[in-house]
């Protein structure tokens, strides 16, 4: 049987998720909010945006670059499944930011940042992480300082994030239209930094769950 303690949790993620769903503080971005599914861990995952695809799946990561990611992380005992009821998917934006005029992805705005940003701290709280994984530049950036890929993928860094030290683990971002995960060093730096999450008492204690 649950604890109060984490059945009082899991009612704040819910009333969370329900409270980020109706959100419209940013015009810009494309509708629907992408949320998780409501589940009380340890291990906290962190990407950028929605792509386009995900809002018809109304789940993050969900489309091509999902697919590489949850092939990345049936390499350290998961399968995608297993992974989305078992850690909490999070992002820097939770709404797709919409295309460039050259066809990319938008990147978004400081202040769309900001305000997504509330919605991500109050999931840090809920549910209070010892892992982090930072998906992509842009989640990287706002966790640990960085200057080029190489410096960071590969290694874990203890840094404190709302009250105390958390072990932030990043990886690449799995997108089709990059080759630096596909080439060395990243490729062998994309398998350290899967060892680095493997090894983590957070992970081990998830995977002990499900089995």
């Amino acid at each position: 049987m649950a604890s109060k303690t984490e059945t009082d949790k899991l009612a704040l993620l819910k009333k969370h998720i329900h409270a980020l769903s109706h959100c419209v503080k940013c015009p810009n971005m494309i509708a629907p909010v992408i949320t998780h599914r409501p589940v009380l861990t340890k291990v906290l995952l962190i990407g950028q945006a929605p792509g386009p695809r995900e809002g018809n799946f109304g789940k993050p990561f969900a489309w091509t670059a999902g697919k590489t990611l949850f092939r990345w992380l049936e390499t350290i005992g998961i399968n995608e499944e297993e992974f989305r009821s078992h850690a909490y998917i999070s992002a820097v934006c939770r709404c797709f930011p919409g295309k460039t005029k050259a066809g990319g992805d938008r990147v978004p705005s400081p202040i769309e940042i900001a305000n997504c940003s509330e919605w991500l701290e109050n999931e840090m709280t809920i549910l209070d992480p010892d892992l982090v994984i930072p998906v992509g530049r842009l989640a990287i950036v706002q966790l640990v300082q960085l200057n080029q890929m190489t410096d960071v993928v590969g290694k874990t860094f203890k840094v404190k994030l709302h009250g105390r030290e958390r072990d932030v683990v990043p990886l690449p971002h799995p997108s089709g239209a990059s080759s630096w995960f596909k080439k060395e060093p990243g490729k062998g730096l994309l398998q350290e930094a899967l060892q680095q999450i493997a090894i983590h008492p957070a992970w081990k204690k998830m995977l002990e769950e499900i089995s």
